[in-house]
């Protein structure tokens, strides 16, 4: 079976599983540029070294992070292709994502802060400020929880 054929079928059944808008847009990312690199062919053909080859020349102009990254992508994509029985051999098990340091972690100053309290305009901007900046939700929960508030509250009335 060709590249496009399984990333189509791997897409809608991560679909299904639920995974974010988002993650799929970054799985399609890393899959347009093994398609761009390697071109539409059957997925027996590809080995291990074949994959390695690809990461290494990737991983010249690529942080440990995002090589990771796109190591994790590929190792999805293949053990998926593996356990549906499109490939006999998951040529990405033995693929490693790159050791990464520890990242201090960033901070806002409290004069920093300061300037966010102020340049919120209403009240609610505040609040969903002040919420984001004492639990240390990111923004795309909160955007979650907004939306599941205003359901739950509209399906209510």
């Amino acid at each position: 079976m060709l590249l496009s054929e399984v990333w189509e079928k791997y897409q809608l059944d991560k679909k299904i599983e639920g995974y974010s808008a988002l993650t799929l847009k970054t799985y399609c990312f890393q899959y347009n540029l093994l398609l761009r690199f390697f071109g539409d062919i059957d997925m027996g053909e590809f080995t291990t070294e074949k994959l390695k080859s690809y990461l290494i020349e990737a991983g010249e102009h690529l942080n440990a992070s995002s090589l990771g990254h796109r190591v994790s992508c590929i190792r999805s994509l293949f053990k998926w292709a593996y356990d549906e029985g499109v490939i006999s051999k998951n040529s990405a098990a033995k693929l490693k994502e790159p050791k990464l340091g520890k990242r201090i972690p960033k901070f806002l100053s409290e004069l920093e802060i300061e300037h966010l309290r102020e340049a919120c305009h209403n009240t609610m901007e505040n609040v969903i400020f002040e919420f984001i900046y004492s639990t240390g939700c990111r923004i795309g929960e909160v955007e979650k929880l907004l939306y599941e508030f205003r359901y739950c509250t509209w399906k209510r009335r």
